[in-house]
């Protein structure tokens, strides 16, 4: 009876990290896919500009989407800690620092809009210096994503590890979640080596496909019994 109880907790537990995680994936993807480039024209500051200035509305729901993946961020590494704790200490701590780790890589993006949004609607006499301020703030924006897939990758293998080990999910799933995280590490490390590889995107689909299975599984089944 006491194991069936620990049980429907750790379910509830599952899927409460579920939303978390589900909540991430929708705020990164309208966030960064669909807002953004509505907003921030990469190599052209003077469009951005005029962007931040006309499209206020737009940039502060783009604003208030990456407080979202912050804040959604570091409430899945936490669930996640709480989920594996008591049979994995050592990984479930790793799992939640890395994922801490995650929030604050993108807290330092969403700082950089902030920072734009006040630049462009400032009272600046020169346009010429709001331009380069913005294309400063465009860089940071862009590096914190951009470097911060060092850290996208190395939360996944400690996740990948437990779902292997613990074979309380399956294992195919922590499998693919492991190649994503490796896929994350190439990815950034050949983009900031300025090598030209034109599948470099491609390196990231398992961590898509694994993250993705990975909520379902979260949401639909939980985990599964220990003895399973």
């Amino acid at each position: 009876m006491v194991g069936n109880t620990e049980q429907k907790q750790l379910i509830k537990t599952a899927r409460i990290t579920g939303a978390w995680y589900l909540m991430m994936a929708i705020s990164g993807i309208l966030g960064f896919m669909v807002f953004h480039s509505q907003i921030f024209v990469s190599g052209n500051p003077e469009q951005t500009l005029t962007n931040l200035i006309e499209l206020e509305s737009t940039v502060r729901i783009r604003l208030l989407l990456e407080f979202a993946i912050v804040i959604s961020q570091a409430l899945t590494a936490i669930w996640f800690y709480k989920l594996f704790k008591d049979s994995y200490e050592w990984e479930a701590w790793t799992l939640g620092i890395w994922g801490m780790v995650n929030a604050l890589a993108i807290m330092i993006s969403a700082i950089s809009i902030a920072s734009a949004l006040g630049v462009a609607n400032s009272d600046i006499g020169a346009m010429e210096d709001k331009v380069l301020l913005i294309q400063g703030f465009q860089n940071i924006i862009s590096n914190a994503w951009g470097i911060g897939g060092l850290f996208f990758g190395l939360w996944l293998f400690p996740m990948g590890c437990i779902v292997i080990k613990s074979k309380r999910m399956p294992v195919w799933l922590g499998r693919i979640i492991v190649l994503g995280g490796i896929g994350y590490l190439i990815s950034t490390l050949i983009h900031y080596a300025g090598i030209d590889f034109s599948f470099n995107n491609f390196l990231t689909l398992p961590a898509t496909i694994g993250e993705f299975w990975m909520i379902g599984y979260l949401l639909i089944f939980g985990i599964r019994p220990m003895n399973e």
